[in-house]
């Protein structure tokens, strides 16, 4: 009788193992840089692929399968850029916002508007743009705009509001078996940095920031930065050689790009 229990658990166990029985669930895998890891970033213009790098960080809406599919021939992994806190007009799916989830311009940027965070309107939508990712075969994904509770939004937007939507998109694109990053949101990383797989970071060096970033460093997790000051372009006083050694000590990799990200000039310190 023992016998034939035995194999009767033998042949049903992965049966039910497959069918959601069994004790260890299957663990997603997904693309994790290095601090080694080069990087190119444009999200404007047609995307010249023709840079030795390793991974290129492109716009989600703009960019096609082919074009994906092509850096990936290359042998290149590609991440995907979307906003994750702002509404802009000029998108695809901009007509699935609600109105009330719109909130005050972001300076300097025609047509784009502070999303509610708080919302449960919103998470369907970005769902939807995290199963464009997958579906385009996109490597990891970008979301902007996710430090709204240090801007001026039209929202009562608190930090442990913009944690738990971080959170909440960290957990959604590693759902899919995607990469993502954290963009700025320099006073969260501690309590972030386990839920993302890399950073990326606008101006550290420029506003003195960059000591922020290193619990990235610490786990092995790249910081992609990118500094946009004209005295780096020109080089006044040296200051891009300043700047590129400070970033080489700090294990960064820093561009010196556009702040258009059109790919007009890039400058890398390597």
């Amino acid at each position: 009788m023992k016998n034939i229990l035995f194999i009767f658990l033998f042949i049903l166990l992965p049966f039910f193992t497959a069918c959601g029985g069994g004790t260890n669930p299957v663990q997603k895998e997904w693309y994790k840089p290095t601090t080694q890891t080069t990087w190119q970033w444009q999200l404007s213009g047609t995307v010249n692929t023709g840079y030795t790098v390793d991974l290129y960080d492109i716009d989600l809406f703009d960019s096609s399968s082919t074009l994906i599919e092509t850096l990936h021939t290359q042998g290149k992994k590609v991440i995907c850029y979307f906003s994750a806190g702002s509404y802009e007009e000029w998108r695809s799916d901009s007509g699935s916002f609600p109105a009330e989830v719109l909130g005050k311009e972001l300076d300097g940027w025609a047509g784009e508007r502070w999303l509610d965070i708080r919302s449960p309107d919103l998470q369907p939508i970005m769902q939807a743009r995290l199963d464009l990712a997958q579906t385009k075969g996109c490597d990891g994904v970008e979301p902007d705009n996710v430090d709204g509770y240090t801007n001026e939004t039209g929202f009562l937007l608190t930090e442990d509001v913009q944690l738990t939507y971080n959170r909440f998109l960290a957990s959604e694109a590693h759902n899919r078996g995607l990469s993502i990053g954290l963009k700025n949101d320099l006073n969260q990383i501690e309590t972030l940095e386990p839920y993302f797989d890399f950073a990326v970071n606008e101006q550290c060096h420029e506003y003195n920031e960059c000591a922020m970033m290193q619990p990235f460093i610490d786990a092995d997790k790249p910081v992609f930065n990118a500094e946009y000051a004209q005295r780096y372009v020109d080089n006044t006083n040296h200051a891009r050689e300043q700047l590129c050694q400070e970033s080489q000590d700090m294990k960064f990799q820093t561009l010196i790009l556009p702040l258009l990200l059109d790919d007009s000039f890039r400058y890398v310190c390597q």
